[in-house]
């Protein structure tokens, strides 16, 4: 009896089937992409333990400390100090039925307060400001400044400024910190009478 399994004929240009099981090794690419997430994977087990362990504040940045000579310090006049000066020289100026305006800027001649009493001409808001920016800018009476024009006239040309009595620096251990100006009465002298009345309220005046 012939065996049924007969060996396959070999024909020249005809392609003998591979029965063959197909090979499950993966490819190249296939491993170096599981070699990567396997990698990954072990990175990030790590990271988590680190984290884990690590303090609350190993992840910030430790605070940069200035050098002392770097730095400056400078005394400033409060909102509620620079609204009593304000006040009292408005009501200085009410005591003698003047009709003005006050002025009160900080240290670098920014607008702190402006009380504008009843009655006051439009123009006095303006000029109070002025006044208080010129007195902290040279630390004196506004009075006092205006002599100095005689010598350097062109002071009056540096803007913001204005060379009329009215004016007055508040000082702090000599140093100026404030400046209050007063506008509106019907000279110089009474504007700068009412704004040292203001100063004065404060227990500082030059």
């Amino acid at each position: 009896m012939r065996s049924s399994h007969q060996p396959v004929p070999f024909y020249r240009g005809v392609t003998v089937p591979n029965t063959e099981k197909p090979s499950r090794r993966p490819s190249t690419r296939a491993r170096v992409l599981t070699g990567v997430a396997a990698a990954a994977a072990v990175g990030a087990a790590t990271f988590g333990a680190v984290s884990a362990t690590a303090s609350p504040a190993a992840g910030q940045a430790a605070p940069v400390q200035a050098a002392g000579g770097g730095l400056t310090r400078s005394s400033h006049l409060s909102v509620d100090s620079a609204t009593k000066a304000a006040q009292a020289a408005l009501a200085a100026a009410r005591k003698d039925g003047q009709k003005v305006t006050v002025a009160v800027v900080d240290r670098n001649g920014n607008t702190v307060v402006v009380l504008r009493g009843d009655g006051a001409g439009p123009q006095s808001y303006e000029s109070a400001q002025r006044k208080a920016y010129t007195a902290v800018s040279w630390n004196a009476p506004t009075s006092e400044l205006v002599k100095r024009l005689e010598q350097t006239p062109n002071l009056k040309d540096i803007p913001g400024t204005l060379f009329l009595p009215g004016g007055t620096p508040v000082q702090a251990d000599g140093a100026p910190v404030a400046g209050i100006g007063v506008a509106g009465a019907p000279s110089g002298d009474l504007d700068e009478k009412y704004a040292r009345a203001g100063a004065a309220g404060l227990g500082a005046v030059k």
